[in-house]
């Protein structure tokens, strides 16, 4: 392929496509959205990698800010750019330029606040513990509200991890699992609450290798990967209804309970090394970036319990 003719958008579909042939159906999706984003920049235009260039990767910085994205966005869809620019160079297509990408944004911010107070996040807990002795039937409110209590006391787990977790992860009181976003092995022993919780919205299809019935397809292929992602965005749907019926003035979400725990851990005192495993940061330092500005260090007695549940269990090494 001659040089002068490959585009960005034709390497942007040389990577996707692998990447759907490797079975890696979400980084397949941010590169797809990265292109999609990038295509409505210029006009659905055909853009030859010669022609990239600092001022037109500032005017794609800009463009998508007008747009509300955020600056965590912003960074995502330039550093898809920027490796694939960097695989077009690799591959010859392209001829290598210093700093291209130097005055874009890359990084990460903590924009906004995306714990839950310690007053929102010991009402849910509290509920769910009562829904504990409801055993007959669960409405959809109460099913949601374990969930996502499940997903704060697992120390924040992915709702990606939670959904792909298999029967055999769960041996007595010890869930064991591999991170999917950095297949990092983590190792999480459970509070007797924590396993009625599971017990009562876990999947009793003895077919399914799923612990929950949140998937039905074979993992790895591009229909579970189609199945979580349409469970996501009915899991969010469902949050923001109980958030609603509840009158809670914390944006609830699955990235919530993650970062709930991880605030809660971090005024705990919990290692901050294991704090950044489960979120599956790049380092300390990333997971402090978005800590820092939200630690919480008031806290009253009513709030003991979720204490309680942050400081029990544990990485096993």
């Amino acid at each position: 392929m001659n040089r002068n003719e490959i585009t960005l958008q034709k390497m942007f579909s040389i990577i996707i496509e692998e990447l759907r042939e490797n079975s890696r159906w979400g980084t397949a999706h941010i590169y797809q959205a990265t292109s999609n984003a990038f295509s409505a920049f210029v006009n659905n235009q055909p853009l030859p990698l010669r022609k990239l260039n600092s001022a037109l990767l500032k005017r794609f910085e800009n463009h998508l800010r007008q747009r509300n994205c955020s600056w965590n966005t912003v960074s995502t869809y330039i550093k898809a750019i920027r490796s694939t620019y960097n695989c077009a160079v690799d591959m010859k297509y392209a001829r290598y330029v210093p700093r291209l990408f130097e005055h874009v944004y890359t990084g990460t911010r903590a924009d906004r606040k995306k714990a839950l107070e310690t007053s929102d996040i010991s009402y849910l807990v509290r509920e769910a513990e009562i829904g504990i002795r409801e055993t007959n039937y669960l409405s959809e409110n109460q099913k949601t509200r374990i969930f996502f209590v499940l997903m704060f006391m697992l120390r924040g787990i992915p709702f990606v991890d939670l959904a792909y977790l298999h029967k055999r992860d769960l041996q007595g009181n010890v869930l064991s699992y591999r991170r999917r976003k950095t297949g990092r092995a983590l190792t999480v022993m459970l509070t007797p609450e924590v396993m009625q919780l599971i017990r009562m919205v876990a999947d009793r299809n003895q077919d399914s290798p799923y612990l929950f019935p949140i998937l039905q397809s074979e993992e790895g292929s591009e229909a579970a990967y189609r199945e979580y992602q349409s469970a996501l965005r009915s899991f969010n749907r469902r949050l923001s209804a109980l958030k609603q019926s509840i009158g809670m003035k914390s944006a609830l979400s699955t990235y919530a309970a993650r970062h709930t725990w991880a605030t809660m851990a971090y005024y705990c005192e919990i290692h901050p090394g294991i704090i950044s495993e489960a979120m599956g940061h790049s380092s300390i330092a990333v997971t402090e970036t978005y800590l820092k500005p939200f630690s919480n260090k008031k806290i009253d007695e009513a709030n003991r319990i979720v204490i309680s549940f942050v400081k029990s269990g544990g990485y096993l090494v």
